[in-house]
């Protein structure tokens, strides 16, 4: 490798880690004070960086609110993946993933979910909010061929998520498989 590939690996190494450095502000700043609070000054301010290197990464809000809910939504889509491709119960993965959200994955559960909502007004943010349903279907899929069971399935994890998020006290992976599974038919494939 030639000193200017090194150098221009640097800068783009460089530039990675500030993107994501932006987006987690983003992500702490909805946490916290929810999508509303999300101007390019307060993450600048929350990053500890210019204004102008938010605009630089980020041209507009919408811009910055989507990259906010695709690394939220990235990160359930690999653990889905992952579920769907090598565990022996992805409901069972799935509703520990879903009692995360009381715990270590509330403040990106808690992204997820107020992101997901705004994306009912701000068309550029259904894509990525689109995807965690997706991701569910897909592995309720794996376990039935029914498409209403498959659409309450998905109903019924977005309402688990939602009542552990409010809740705001510790949720049991055990229950919420068995509340899961009512959802789904009693043949599978």
């Amino acid at each position: 490798m030639t000193d200017e590939q090194d150098t221009v690996d640097g800068r783009k190494l460089r530039g990675q880690r500030r993107r994501a450095q932006i987006i987690e502000a983003t992500i702490a700043i909805v946490h916290r004070d929810g999508a509303t609070g999300v101007t390019h000054r307060t993450v600048a301010a929350e990053a500890g960086i210019t204004t102008s290197l938010t605009l630089y990464y980020f041209a507009t809000l919408d811009d910055l609110l989507v990259a906010a809910l695709t690394s939220v939504t990235d990160a359930y889509t690999h653990r889905i993946r992952h579920l769907i491709d090598t565990d022996d119960d992805p409901v069972g993965g799935l509703a520990q993933l879903v009692a995360e959200s009381a715990g270590p994955g509330r403040e990106r559960a808690l992204a997820e979910r107020e992101l997901s909502t705004l994306a009912a007004r701000r068309p550029a943010l259904r894509p990525a909010a689109r995807r965690w349903r997706d991701n569910v279907a897909e592995l309720a899929r794996t376990q039935t061929d029914d498409p209403d069971a498959v659409t309450a399935f998905v109903a019924l994890c977005d309402g688990l998520c939602t009542a552990i998020l409010l809740d705001g006290h510790d949720a049991d992976p055990a229950h919420i498989r068995a509340v899961l599974s009512k959802a789904l038919p009693a043949t599978r494939r």
